[in-house]
């Protein structure tokens, strides 16, 4: 006869290893759920852009600056394994020299910039999108003699950083008018805040900025003086002129009524636009240039909320970027989206 004992006991020995079977299962789907959680908040989705990016802006309050923030914020949710860093700069010439020699992955440029660039690694630049138009801009105060550039002959004048796409169309402005940049004004190499600064405090008497519409440095300018915005349009075709007809990057435009609703003249005032182009290295992967191009296309609405020049990002003209060609990441993602 067969005793109980050893069946009981074999019994309560499966009992325990079912138990300590189940315990072990449950510790590990936690675990697991556990890693699943963070790798969600730290890399999203497998074979999705990671690490980190650098971006080129401007400076402080402009609209390169604002644009940047803002698709760093949509950057940050439509991509979570990328870091995109933001770095300030002087503007155009600035960035393209930073993006040449590996300094940053992408920046904002302005064609004319672009065409007039000239240093190592030239050949490695590459366009995404054509983002939107600077306005160029001659502010004065709303007394000011001035009417036109040649008016500024002997006046103090902003003229923009030294490497930046404001000093650079500033002077071909002024040659065109007939003035030499160097000696018949006394030229200030100052950024946007200083320029409003010291207009506002009689230290300046007039400033040059090329920028999306509006520049909120000016809308705020504008509401604590009363400031003229001088018209350019008639200088237009001798930019091409001036700067030897190397560039098709120059066109007349019209900056709307409203613009800074506390300006002269209060109607539109016609002046000259060149287009903002996105701009990265050939040698950017990519997949990471690709999903930049969509991330610019897909957040036009959301930056356009609030740095407006970006409502005119569109994707038809996005991939006219002359005079670069576009990266192979761009132009994947273009022909995946074509109708």
């Amino acid at each position: 006869m067969t005793s109980p004992v050893p069946s009981r006991l074999g019994a309560a020995v499966r009992a325990v290893a079912r138990s300590r079977l189940w315990r072990t299962v449950l510790v590990l789907a936690l675990l697991l759920a556990g890693l699943g959680g963070w790798w969600l908040s730290a890399g999203g989705p497998p074979g999705g852009p990671r690490g980190e990016a650098r971006f080129a802006t401007g400076v402080p309050s402009g609209v390169y600056d604002r644009y940047g923030q803002m698709l760093q914020e949509h950057v940050s949710r439509a991509m979570p394994g990328l870091r995109l860093a933001l770095d300030g700069s002087e503007g155009s010439v600035d960035n393209l020299e930073r993006v040449a020699r590996g300094q940053d992955d992408f920046a904002i440029a302005t064609a004319d910039a672009v065409a007039d660039y000239s240093g190592p690694n030239k050949g490695r630049l590459r366009a995404i999108a054509r983002l939107y138009d600077d306005y160029l801009q001659l502010i004065v105060p709303a007394d000011s003699p001035v009417g036109r550039v040649a008016d500024l002959k002997g006046k103090r004048v902003g003229v923009g950083l030294g490497q930046s796409g404001v000093n650079l169309v500033t002077k071909r402005l002024l040659t065109a008018a007939g003035l030499d940049p160097d000696h018949d004004i006394k030229p200030q190499n100052i950024g946007i805040m200083d320029s409003a600064t010291m207009l506002r405090d009689g230290r300046l008497d007039a400033f040059f900025w090329s920028g999306g519409l509006p520049t909120s440095a000016l809308t705020d300018l504008s509401s604590h003086m009363a400031i003229k915005v001088v018209p350019l349009s008639d200088l237009s075709e001798a930019l091409h002129k001036a700067e030897g007809g190397g560039t098709d990057a120059y066109r007349a435009a019209t900056m709307p009524k409203g613009t800074y609703p506390d300006a002269v003249p209060s109607d539109a005032v016609a002046t000259v636009a060149v287009p903002n182009l996105l701009i990265t290295r050939a040698d950017v992967d990519q997949d990471l240039v690709e999903g930049m191009t969509k991330a610019v296309i897909d957040s036009r609405d959301q930056i356009g909320s609030k740095v407006h020049a970006a409502q005119l990002v569109d994707l038809r003209t996005a991939v006219y970027t002359d005079p670069l060609p576009l990266h192979t990441g761009a132009s994947r993602y273009y022909q995946s989206v074509k109708p």
